[in-house]
């Protein structure tokens, strides 16, 4: 009989043991099940993400052109207001003959393009001691009439926009003579 009642509770243990291996499997099931669903999810989502930034991207380009075609309009704008002064200029010097009118009309389109590059954060250098970092050394004097390193004469003006320099200035530079 005891045999038996061994037999009995192995066989109620074997049938437990499935049953609890079958509801862990069901529950690992349901787990895998509501993990897929969540990671489809997340991969929806991520295409989503990655069709938004696509549109962001394009849109982003697309406003950084405008600006860039916005700005050039703006400067050519100016450029045409100085373009009317010029043919002004030209006009009065074939009808007129008179050096005077010449130079009045050269003037005039001289102050309009610096009013122009004031109005855009565009400054001019000026170098009285040769500096580098804003000049650029094309001819270099010995002479004991100025200081060492003193600019003597400007070639080509330099520009700074917004304090960043857009172009050196061309100077001739001073040296003193050395002693023999």
């Amino acid at each position: 009989m005891e045999e038996k009642e061994q037999e009995c509770n192995c066989e109620e243990n074997a049938d437990t043991a499935r049953e609890e291996k079958l509801s862990e499997l069901e529950i690992l099931k349901q787990s895998f099940d509501e993990k897929k669903k969540q990671a489809d999810e997340y991969y929806d989502q991520l295409l989503r993400l990655k069709a938004d930034f696509e549109n962001y991207r394009r849109r982003s380009e697309k406003e950084k052109k405008d600006y860039l075609d916005w700005g050039k309009e703006k400067i050519l704008l100016k450029q045409i207001s100085m373009d009317d002064v010029l043919e002004q200029a030209l006009k009065s010097a074939k009808t007129g003959g008179k050096v005077e009118d010449i130079i009045i009309g050269l003037d005039m389109i001289s102050k309009e393009f610096s009013k122009m590059l004031k109005e855009e954060g565009v400054e001019e250098i000026t170098c009285e001691k040769f500096d580098p970092n804003v000049c650029e050394a094309l001819d270099t004097v010995e002479t004991d009439d100025a200081e060492d390193g003193a600019v003597l004469e400007v070639y080509q003006k330099g520009y700074k926009m917004n304090g960043k320099l857009i172009r050196a200035a061309k100077v001739k530079v001073a040296k003193r003579q050395s002693e023999k």
